[in-house]
């Protein structure tokens, strides 16, 4: 029987330990969208604790390193899940599938092409594109908790700078969302974090945010919705929203009324015919979990 050459497996182990701790240091990257020829930029947030004002009072927690994306989930690589035809389209089975048709276009003329941000969305829609990310991909993205989300926009500074340079809103929209990154980025390289379109976490609202964390400690804070019926946090404000609503501190509570419009029985999962403005931005922790707790995660959003 042939001797294993301990050189080799040594350096082997060697490089997969150097290639981990690059995974680990690695301060940005670029994700190439499979299928298309749409990137989305990465930046890392260090882990620690943090000061969090969120509700009016500030909240210590601790938070694992996590990278989040520079700019909104735009129509063009939401499109590109969309149109994977490799997937089945909204079926209720346990898999990744592809949302249903729009009954109507419910960009209602604000513009899909060309770096527009991806509107109307669910918070299901969120997940499963982040799902299908991570099938073709192997990295575990989805939408940022309310503490994670906190933390970048305060990082970012964005409450210290001029809306009109950073955002996307009532007193300069034209009642319109616009191409993503058509403001200043803040100080961490984020765009639109105030304004543009409103974004998703996956976190049920509670009106004091204390209850999150007594109920999941300082750590990684987190109070996943118990059903889809359930309030959850949206951030950042939008286009619609005035300055005294644009803040890292101001909180939007979802609401069953934003489907009211849907003509059909039973009303779709994907999208918010009178939410215009419900948009997606993603992060992706540093630390991996395993993939059965991945799956597991997205199970408890996606049934």
């Amino acid at each position: 029987m042939q001797k294993l050459n301990l050189s080799y497996i040594l350096i082997g182990f060697l490089t997969c330990m150097t290639s981990g701790f690059m995974l680990q240091a690695q301060k940005s990257y670029t994700e190439k969208i499979p299928g298309s020829e749409e990137t989305m930029e990465m930046i890392q947030i260090p882990g620690g604790s943090y000061d969090l004002n969120i509700g009016g009072k500030t909240h210590q927690v601790e938070l694992s390193p996590y990278w989040i994306a520079t700019k909104e989930v735009t129509h063009d690589a939401f499109g590109t899940f969309d149109q994977d035809e490799s997937i089945s389209r909204d079926v209720t089975v346990d898999a990744v599938t592809r949302p249903s048709p729009q009954y109507e276009d419910l960009t209602w003329g604000m513009g899909r092409g060309g770096g527009f941000p991806a509107n109307s969305m669910s918070l299901y829609a969120a997940m499963m594109y982040s799902k299908w990310l991570y099938e073709k991909t192997g990295h575990f993205y989805r939408p940022p908790t309310e503490a994670e989300w906190q933390a970048a926009c305060q990082l970012g500074k964005n409450d210290d700078e001029n809306p009109r340079k950073m955002a996307v809103y009532a007193a300069n929209s034209n009642d319109k969302y616009q191409k993503v990154g058509s403001r200043s980025a803040d100080a961490l390289g984020l765009y639109d974090m105030l304004g543009n379109v409103a974004e998703w976490t996956v976190d049920a609202y509670k009106e004091d945010y204390q209850e999150v964390i007594d109920a999941s400690g300082k750590k990684d804070p987190h109070m996943i919705p118990s059903s889809r019926k359930t309030s959850v946090v949206l951030k950042g404000g939008h286009y619609q929203s005035t300055e005294e609503e644009l803040s890292c501190d101001a909180r939007i509570m979802s609401e069953r009324w934003w489907n009211r419009r849907d003509p059909q029985i039973p009303k779709s999962r994907w999208w918010y015919t009178d939410a215009p403005f419900a948009g997606i931005r993603l992060v992706r922790p540093v630390n991996q979990p395993s993939d059965e707790d991945i799956k597991a995660y997205y199970d408890q959003f996606l049934k």
